[in-house]
């Protein structure tokens, strides 16, 4: 596919700037409250302007937010809303810096100066060319584009998408904050039309080798993915290259798409474009539990596509046969997928990290039980509580399999704890942690102060869009935390798992160097990280 890249945006008018000498009653420190009317950028990038921006001393939060209403939301409950975004529209982009005032002062120009950098001037004078701004453009720009991908805000995501979709365009829809009955209709007319729509809210793919939103450097090969999971996607094509196989598709869903309103649209397009795909020749499917009417169609699509599909519905496990093969994580999805793409008997055997952690686990006080998950995927989070629910270990989330152990909103870790650090609670005003280390680091040296803590779980994700040195960032805060733990006659094991590949930008081998030599253990996947923890933890 041929892709088209568009984001809509006006030319911006900073129309407010008004950094407040005397905080309001609710802050500690002042906050800086600016609008930019009819200004887009897709989140990606205001989350790396704001992670580049809120590095400077005197900072304490920095974000840069669409003024749609639940983003007014998550400002009012994360006590970073300001008056002077009230009149924010959709179309507008909320920029709030939170800190000492001379910082504030100083990171309000820097912003607006990156804001600006789309329209900078050459050196030579000359002026840059300005990005397409309309699916029309884009077109004029790319004639034979057969993908648009859209990331507009979410009141307006919809209008663009069916203009792509009648001109015969596929579409990766990066945009959240689109409401359920324009999905449903837009990917209505998509079935009518065979197009395929990835999302909304649909964080990665891989078409044809081309990665969208974040996603890894794979090889090319004959195993075809499709779901609702970002980081699932992301964590078994990754699994699939390292055991020497590769990736024709790896199709997004959205998160919504397996809901029984719309239906399972994306899924069961993704699933006849992979059966249809000459280069595929196995199928992989990877999300939570879909409604039960699209898991049978999707399972009914599945057992009559004519190939053999991999089935994981988290925590959940569909009949076999049919060509179906059900599996129970992440690691087990990628491992049949490849037996099966070799003409092997599929098998599910697991990986282990080596036994040097018996060493850390000698260390242990007698006090130290409970173990703590610090997650930037939702997918990572939701299968390690799979996993020490498989072991007797109930564990506490902001994202629980099990409601009685619904964790409440800002509430600190208690016993076994799983946090999905990528939810919105966390990432108002902040990066997601994909791309921003500083809110696990922190949340990791606070959790080695807990003496019955042994054992904290991290995913390190690499690939396109993600942090560029992630073992730089983590280095200091897994050195801090093991210090705090040992000044008290403990110890506190780091386990960690990295979802990259060689080809990635970061650099596979010198970050898992470097991470080993801050203390962490690494694990070979993420299942293998939360059968060690539980291992740990499940006789203490």
């Amino acid at each position: 596919m041929r892709i088209a890249a568009i984001g809509a945006a006006a030319d911006p008018t900073l129309v407010t700037n008004n950094v407040n000498s005397q905080p309001a009653p609710e802050y500690t420190v002042p906050i800086a409250a600016t609008i930019w009317k009819n200004f887009y950028k897709d989140s990606v990038a205001l989350m790396r302007i704001a992670q580049s921006v809120g590095e400077r001393d005197g900072l304490a939060r920095v974000s840069l937010l669409m003024g749609t209403p639940a983003n007014k939301d998550m400002l009012l409950q994360a006590r970073l809303f300001a008056p002077e975004i009230a009149e924010a529209a959709p179309a507008d982009l909320m920029i709030l810096v939170e800190g000492e005032q001379t910082a504030v002062a100083a990171a309000l120009a820097e912003i607006e100066e990156l804001l600006a950098g789309h329209d900078a001037a050459t050196p030579s004078g000359e002026r840059t060319e300005i990005a397409p701004r309309s699916i029309a453009m884009g077109l004029e720009r790319l004639e034979d584009a057969t993908l648009a991908q859209i990331s507009v805000p979410g009141p307006y995501a919809a209008a663009e998408a069916l203009k792509a979709l009648k001109r015969g365009l596929h579409v990766f829809l990066f945009s959240d904050n689109v409401p359920l009955a324009e999905e449903r209709a837009v990917k209505r007319l998509a079935a009518r039309k065979g197009l395929l729509v990835m999302g909304p809210d649909c964080g990665t793919a891989i078409i044809g080798g081309v990665p969208l939103g974040f996603a890894n450097a794979v090889r090319r090969g004959s195993i075809g993915l499709v779901g609702a999971s970002g980081t699932g996607l992301q964590e078994v094509s990754v699994r699939i290259h390292e055991l020497g196989e590769g990736v024709s598709h790896a199709i997004g869903t959205g998160s919504r798409d397996a809901y029984e309103e719309v239906g399972g649209v994306t899924l069961l397009a993704g699933i006849d474009l992979l059966a249809r795909d000459a280069g595929t020749r196995v199928i992989v499917i990877v999300s939570k539990p879909p409604s039960t009417p699209v898991a049978v169609r999707a399972l009914a699509a599945a057992r009559t596509c004519g190939k053999p599909v991999v089935v994981l519905f988290l925590g959940e496990k569909p009949d076999s046969g049919g060509g179906v093969h059900p599996v129970a994580t992440l690691e087990q999805a990628a491992a049949v997928a490849v037996a099966l793409a070799r003409g092997d008997t599929p098998g599910i055997a697991s990986v282990s990290a080596d036994d040097s952690v018996n060493g850390e686990i000698a260390k242990l006080a007698a006090a130290q039980r409970f173990w703590r998950g610090l997650y930037s995927g939702g997918t990572y989070c939701t299968e390690a509580q799979l996993v020490m629910k498989n072991s007797g270990i109930a564990t506490w989330s902001n994202a629980p399999i099990d409601e009685r152990y619904a964790l409440p909103h800002g509430a600190a870790s208690r016993e076994h704890t799983a946090i999905d650090l990528g939810a919105d609670e966390f990432t108002v005003g902040r990066p997601h942690p994909m791309i921003d280390f500083q809110a696990r680091a922190a949340r990791l040296i606070e959790e080695a102060r807990d003496p019955e803590v042994a054992v904290v779980v991290l995913d390190v994700v690499l690939g396109y869009g993600a942090n560029s040195d992630p073992a730089g960032e983590l280095a200091p805060a897994m050195e801090k935390a093991r210090a705090i733990a040992s000044r008290d006659g403990r110890n506190v094991i780091v386990i960690g798992f990295v979802c990259g590949t060689d080809g990635d930008p970061q650099d596979l081998a010198e970050q898992t160097a470097r991470l080993r030599g801050a203390g962490m253990v690494l694990a070979p996947n993420s299942s293998a990280a939360a059968r060690l923890a539980a291992r740990i933890v499940a006789g203490r």
